[in-house]
């Protein structure tokens, strides 16, 4: 009777994230009901309750179901190997078990996976995305970076974790719209740390509990645009390229030199690693015209991405593609530095002083 009631469950609970699933894509109405109503109420909400916290509850919550996982899967051998007397227990830890994975699921969609369905940022801030050839503005906007870069170098200044925490803060609140602008951005440190170097993860987004995490320990070159990409998630962005954009836009536009220097530097680092798979040789002379202090920080990204180089990356890279692309997002993990192309665009329209965001 206890398996019949779980099998019910599980047929009424993968039926309806399934029905979810292919009506979101196919209905903007439902798409910002979600994104007005939902998500953004439940947004602010978990802020309101875990900023209270300030360590990462959501780091706790992976940590618990990484140890959930390990026992599952030795109660399950223990059943197997005595099958013939633990049948009925297996079968029930088996279905038990798929009954919370399809409700975890169930608050991932309510809290952060209707989010994937949006319409770009790109597209509702109308910008160009007509350019013939794509590749013809990669060098043009090297140079235009490299030259940002060599303005304002003379202007940057290492900040703290918290600082530039607190700073991003006041500007999401000050030059966006964000729903979530005033409860709902706020970056804690992982508690994973450095660790997170072997995945090749510099920040990311809890979908249950909403908090936006970074490693502090981050260059402090790095640390303000990835903030502001984590903040990104946090006001419903959902797509990387979108949350890199937005990140880019309003590190751009505020009168802050270190927050400009940053996202130059990160959208440099995408653009210029485009030039180079195209021409190494024209990528090595426009390399040459950057400043010391820029080349300087360069060292120092190679020399941590040395440090901490490992298969595990490329593995973690696979399963975050595959993620990616399972939620409507077709480029996968490349979706990231299709940001070159909407950033050069976004340079290229007349901004104001206020960013919209939906």
């Amino acid at each position: 009777m206890r398996n019949n009631r779980k099998l019910f469950l599980i047929l009424f609970l993968t039926s309806s994230l399934t029905a979810i699933q292919f009506l979101l894509p196919e209905s903007s109405k439902i798409v910002s009901f979600y994104n007005i109503f939902i998500y953004h109420p439940f947004q602010s909400l978990r802020n309101i309750i875990f900023s209270i916290v300030p360590f990462s509850i959501g780091d706790i919550l992976y940590i618990l179901a990484l140890i959930a996982l390990i026992y599952f899967i030795l109660q399950c051998l223990w059943y197997i190997l005595r099958i013939r007397k633990h049948y009925q227990q297996l079968s029930h830890t088996v279905l038990k078990s798929l009954v919370v994975l399809l409700l975890i699921y169930a608050v991932f969609i309510l809290g952060w996976g209707g989010n994937y369905y949006k319409p770009s940022l790109a597209s509702y801030w109308q910008l160009d995305q007509m350019i013939g050839d794509k590749d013809s503005i990669l060098v043009p906007f090297d140079q235009y970076l490299i030259k940002k870069l060599n303005d304002y170098e003379a202007g940057y200044q290492n900040r703290t974790f918290k600082t530039i925490d607190k700073q991003a803060q006041n500007y999401y609140r000050e030059y966006t719209d964000s729903r979530t602008r005033k409860y709902g951005v706020k970056v804690k440190a992982s508690l994973f740390g450095n660790a997170l170097q072997y995945f090749g993860i510099q920040g990311y987004f809890n979908p249950w509990t909403g908090e936006a995490q970074v490693n502090k320990n981050l260059p402090s070159f790095m640390l303000p645009f990835v903030i502001c990409h984590e903040m990104a998630h946090q006001s419903g962005i959902a797509a990387e390229d979108d949350a890199n954009l937005l990140s880019y836009a309003i590190s751009t536009l505020v009168p802050d030199s270190v927050f400009r220097y940053s996202a130059y530097f990160n959208i440099w680092l995408y653009t210029h690693a485009k030039v180079r798979m195209r021409d190494s040789a024209l990528a090595k002379t426009l390399l040459q015209s950057l400043n010391r202090i820029t080349l300087a920080q360069l060292d120092t990204l190679k020399h941590i991405r040395k440090r901490y180089e490992s298969s595990i990356s490329d593995y973690s890279g696979l399963l975050y593609d595959g993620y990616l692309k399972l939620h409507h997002q077709k480029d996968g993990i490349g979706s990231y530095n299709k940001v070159t192309i909407s950033a050069w665009e976004l340079e290229h329209k007349p901004r104001g002083r206020f960013i919209e965001i939906p």
